[in-house]
């Protein structure tokens, strides 16, 4: 819960925009990744959720529009790391 004037950040990670890019990072996170976790930690499965969650997680733009729906004013989001991660800010009014 956040008072008039509160600010809100969320940092998710996010699919990279470009297609080199994005099309390496998808492989490494859906292919390599979670058989590398699974080995390191007998766990596979914890791997392989992450990027399924992140696939069907909304896109910076998309979020950035439901934080403005929702009414917050200033809604700005940062790529980094090219746009594996984003932080999504915004101003409760």
């Amino acid at each position: 819960m956040l008072k008039p004037g509160g600010t809100v950040g969320i940092l998710e990670f996010a699919e990279p925009p470009g297609k080199a890019f994005g099309a390496m990072y998808r492989f490494y996170f859906r292919r390599i990744l979670p058989l590398l976790g699974g080995v390191i930690s007998g766990n596979a499965s914890a791997y392989t959720y992450l990027p399924m969650s992140v696939s069907r997680f909304p896109s910076p733009e998309d979020l950035k529009l439901q934080f403005d729906r929702a009414g917050f004013v200033d809604v700005q989001f940062e790529r980094w790391t090219g746009g594996i991660v984003t932080l999504h800010t915004g101003v409760v009014r």
